[in-house]
């Protein structure tokens, strides 16, 4: 039997008031993922609690592609959002330990941004 996992769709803004209602809860940060949707990216933040999921989506557009990091909220977020910066070109404001694109050492530089801004290689 399958537990029912609720997913919310928020908005940018709202994204630091959801995370810090859920650290205060005591959730913890199982996993952020992330796709490139034609000209959107869609963000998967999910958390668990006692073994319950509860997950938050974003949808932003490729050419504006930033939000706030939550790592200042849950530091574990670092790993992820420095891993989706490096994979995908997304930039997090405000990251308690930011790798400047250096997380992984990989010959393309965003691999799995869809657009022909993904020609670039690194040096």
């Amino acid at each position: 039997m399958f537990e029912t996992q609720e997913i919310v769709n928020i908005a940018v803004n709202n994204l630091l008031t959801q995370v810090k209602r859920l650290a205060q809860e005591k959730y913890r940060i199982v996993q952020i993922s992330c796709t490139q949707i034609q000209e959107n990216f869609s963000l998967d933040y999910t958390f668990d609690k006692d073994g319950k999921f509860y997950g938050i989506r974003i949808s932003i557009p490729v050419a504006a592609a930033t939000l706030p990091s939550i790592s200042g909220e849950i530091f574990a977020a670092f790993l992820y959002e420095n891993e989706i910066h490096d994979l995908f070109g997304i930039k997090f404001s405000g990251l308690v330990l930011d790798y400047g694109g250096n997380f992984y050492r990989i010959e393309k530089k965003t691999p799995f941004r869809t657009t022909t801004e993904t020609t670039e290689t690194k040096e």
